[in-house]
C-alpha cells in the first residue's frame, strides 16, 4: 500500500510541477551535459538563511539536499548567509564555478536571484517560496496557508482562555499570508477568538522568541503558533516552562520537539520538492515558471502529534482530517492576502462544480473573513466539547461555532 500511494503522490507531484500544456523542450534548459555524450558532474547549491540545525525550515531544506545526492549522484554544496551582500556573493561564487541548480530557501532571496541570474545562463536558480520568474530563475510557491488554516482550526477549538497567538520570524509575505491563513481557521470555529502577533525580525535568536513566547502568555495567550525557524526553538521551551499552553510547530514535523505540549505541526515536504526540480534540470526539462505546491499535491499538510492521544478530543481530529480532505481534493481552496494577515478569503468548490457557490457567509472576527460555501461541500461538524483531560481540554468560548455543512465560516 505504501509503494501503491507513493507511486500517486511522485506522478501527481511531476505533473502538477512541469505539465504546462506545450512542449516541454520549447523553454527548457537542458544542462548537466557535455559533449561526446558524457555525463557531467551534476552540481547543486543550497543557501540557507539561517542554520540547517533549526529542526524546521532550513533543516528540511538540507534534507532535500542530500535526497538530491543520494538520488541523483550530485555533487552538492550548502552556505549559511546572512546579508544581501552574502546572498550575491555566494550566488557568483556558485554561478563562475559551474553549479547546475542552486536553491535559495527563502523569499528574501529573490531581488538578488533576479540581479544575478542573467550573468549566469547556464544555471538555474530557484527561490523557495518565491512568486517570480525569469529566463533561468523560478519560485516555488509553497501554499503554507493550507497547513496553517487547518493549525488554526486546532487552537480555536483547543483554546480555554479565547486568546491565541502566532510568533513569527521576519515580517515577510509568506509568513504574513500563513498566519492570514492561521487566523481564519481558527475563526472559522471559534469567531470570537482574539489572536496576539508578534515577530523578532530574525530567524535565530532563540531567546527573543522566548521573550516573545512569555509576553503573549502573559496576555492570556493558551495556544501558540511559531513559524521561526531555529528562533522558534525558543517558542517551545517558552511553552514546556509554563502551565496549560499548547504550540504548533511549522515547516517541518516539530511534534518531537517538545511532545508533551506540541499540538501539531504544519509540515512542508521540501525534500519531495526539491528533488523533483533536481530530476527535471538533470534531464534539460525544467521550464522556468513559479511553481505552486500546497494541499493539493500533498506537499502542505497538518501532522497532528500522535504522542497526545486523549489530550486532543476526537471532534477536534475529525474537524481536521475532514477539512484537510476537502483541501486535498479542491473542493476548498483558500485565498489568502499575505499583506494583510487579519484579511482571508475562502472558496469551497467540489471537484465536479468548481465554479458554483451558492451564498457568501458573513464576516468574522476582527478580519474579513468570508466563505463561498460550494454545492455539495462538506466540512466536518464537530458535536460538544469532552471532559477534562488533565486540566488541558478545549473549552470554545460563548458564540464560538464549529465547521458546519453550510460551508467554512
Amino acid at each position: 500500500m505504501r509503494v501503491g500511494q507513493s507511486t500517486v503522490f511522485h506522478i501527481a507531484l511531476f505533473i502538477s510541477l512541469f505539465a504546462c500544456g506545450e512542449d516541454p523542450g520549447a523553454h527548457s534548459h537542458r544542462i548537466g551535459r557535455q559533449g561526446g555524450g558524457a555525463e557531467s558532474t551534476f552540481k547543486v547549491a543550497l543557501l540557507t538563511p539561517g542554520p540547517v540545525t533549526d529542526q524546521a525550515w532550513n533543516a528540511a531544506a538540507y534534507r532535500g539536499l542530500l535526497r538530491i545526492k543520494d538520488s541523483l549522484g550530485a555533487q552538492v554544496s550548502h552556505v549559511e548567509t546572512k546579508t544581501p551582500a552574502d546572498f550575491e556573493e555566494n550566488f557568483r561564487q556558485y554561478g563562475a564555478q559551474g553549479y547546475n541548480l542552486l536553491f535559495a530557501n527563502g523569499f528574501e532571496y529573490q531581488d538578488v536571484i533576479q540581479r544575478v541570474a542573467p550573468d549566469y545562463p547556464q544555471s538555474i536558480f530557484i527561490t523557495t517560496s518565491g512568486d517570480r520568474t525569469g529566463a533561468n530563475w523560478a519560485g516555488i510557491d509553497f501554499r503554507f496557508e493550507d497547513g496553517a488554516y487547518l493549525a488554526g482550526i486546532v487552537a480555536g477549538m483547543m483554546t480555554r482562555t479565547n486568546v491565541i497567538a502566532t510568533i513569527g520570524g521576519t515580517d515577510l509575505p509568506p509568513v504574513r499570508r500563513g498566519f492570514a491563513g492561521f487566523a481564519a481557521g481558527a475563526r472559522s470555529v471559534n469567531p470570537g477568538v482574539k489572536i496576539l502577533s508578534a515577530y523578532i525580525g530574525n530567524w535565530e535568536d532563540a531567546s527573543a522568541a522566548k521573550e516573545q513566547t512569555l509576553a503573549q502568555i502573559g496576555r492570556g495567550a493558551d495556544v501558540i503558533f511559531q513559524n521561526a525557524d531555529a528562533a522558534g526553538l525558543g517558542a517551545f521551551q517558552a511553552v514546556k516552562d509554563s502551565k496549560g499552553v499548547w504550540i504548533l510547530g511549522s515547516n517541518s514535523d516539530q511534534n518531537g520537539v517538545a511532545p508533551t505540549v506540541t499540538l501539531g505541526s504544519v509540515v512542508i515536504d521540501l525534500p519531495h520538492a526539491l528533488l523533483m526540480v533536481a530530476q527535471q534540470v538533470r534531464a534539460g526539462l525544467f521550464i522556468p515558471r513559479v511553481i505552486t505546491l500546497g494541499a493539493q499535491q500533498q506537499v502542505v499538510k497538518l501532522v497532528l502529534n500522535p504522542t497526545l492521544g486523549p489530550d486532543i478530543p476526537a471532534q477536534v481530529r475529525e474537524a481536521v482530517d475532514s477539512v484537510q480532505r476537502s483541501l486535498a481534493l479542491g473542493r476548498l481552496v483558500l485565498h489568502i492576502d499575505p499583506e494583510a494577515t487579519a484579511d482571508a478569503s475562502i472558496r469551497g468548490a467540489t471537484a465536479a462544480d468548481p465554479a458554483t457557490a451558492e451564498s457568501a457567509a458573513q464576516p468574522v472576527g476582527s478580519g474579513r473573513a468570508t466563505a463561498l460555501p460550494a454545492k455539495g461541500s462538506t466540512v466536518a461538524s464537530p458535536a460538544g466539547q469532552s471532559g477534562d483531560s488533565g486540566g488541558r481540554s478545549p473549552a470554545r468560548a460563548p458564540g464560538t461555532r464549529a465547521p458546519s455543512d453550510s460551508g467554512v465560516h
